[in-house]
């Protein structure tokens, strides 16, 4: 075994307050958050502390909160880690990931996720998308039910766990592939409070707007591999990252498959940076041998850093 795996969170992992005890008790933290405050000319920082929480959770606020969040953590828990062997962000996370790793600069990676939050939100607005969450069938069964939708595209956007999947597309088709879900055997059906349908076809209209945002970042080989939503493959490269990064906008999040090709490094331990416990949640899901240890709060940071 060698080397830490890292799990990043996305989308849906904010919530009011976040950060506000991080920045209270590591002055560098709050010093993050200035230059958060200053790069993106907002004042993130307040947001993330004190919402409101319809303003936090819109997609342009919260993809960066989320991001400043995860890399706070990530600077106070490093000196304590030998080697980071392989990572991962589910989503957003994957910027995440890509900023631990040094592809991007802070301010860079920060304008970039909020210009994908803006970009994601306003395709939403010119097509209108919805997701939701089907418990209890797998991909083969869901591809099938697609093909009986009548009304629309919808895809499987999220592939979390066994028996977890997120299916995304227009309302219509949604609502109708959801229906016939049930009908299959679905043990739950949840539809998700989103404003478009992200990582499916809708989504294309926002790729030109984030690849000139690429464009205008500094972008770096990353210094360990970043497996991609995308293609559930190890990034290397800056060009790599590049192009993940831009199809992951349309295409799934292959999570169970991404999961899987982190476990062939061997990885030592697994530590889950930023908000939530999603994500060690997941890991259970996928293989119940490993464990996640979620680290986000002071008390976790200071745990972290005081094993023997």
């Amino acid at each position: 075994m060698s080397g830490i795996a890292l799990l990043l969170p996305g989308q849906g992992s904010q919530f009011v307050g976040m950060g506000k005890d991080l920045a209270g008790a590591f002055p560098s933290v709050r010093e993050l958050y200035q230059r958060a405050d200053d790069a993106l000319e907002t004042h993130l920082s307040r947001l993330s502390w004190q919402g409101p929480e319809d303003q936090l959770t819109a997609t342009q606020n919260a993809q960066p909160a989320i991001l400043l969040h995860s890399y706070a953590v990530w600077t106070l828990i490093a000196p304590g880690v030998a080697e980071v062997g392989v990572a991962a962000g589910h989503s957003l996370g994957e910027f995440s990931a890509h900023l631990i790793a040094g592809t991007f600069a802070l301010e860079d990676a920060l304008r970039v996720v909020r210009r994908r939050g803006e970009l994601m939100a306003a395709s939403g607005d010119e097509r209108p998308g919805t997701m939701a969450a089907v418990l209890g069938l797998e991909e083969a069964a869901l591809s099938e039910i697609f093909e009986s939708v009548d009304c629309g595209t919808v895809v499987s956007a999220n592939l979390n766990a066994p028996g977890q999947i997120v299916i995304s597309g227009d309302v219509a088709a949604v609502e109708q592939a959801s229906t016939l879900a049930a009908e299959a055997g679905a043990r739950r059906v949840v539809p998700l409070n989103v404003s478009g349908a992200f990582h499916s076809p809708l989504m294309e209209v926002a790729v030109e707007g984030l690849g000139n945002a690429l464009a205008d970042a500094s972008v770096s080989d990353p210094a360990f591999p970043v497996i991609a939503n995308a293609t559930a493959e190890p990034v290397t490269s800056a060009d790599q990252a590049v192009d993940t990064l831009l199809a992951q906008l349309t295409s799934p999040v292959r999570w169970v498959e991404g999961v899987a090709r982190m476990i062939d490094y061997d990885p030592a331990d697994w530590l889950e940076v930023g908000p939530g416990a999603v994500l060690a949640g997941l890991l259970r899901r996928v293989d119940r041998g490993l464990r996640a240890r979620s680290i986000g709060d002071p008390e976790a940071v200071d745990a972290f850093m005081s094993r023997s």
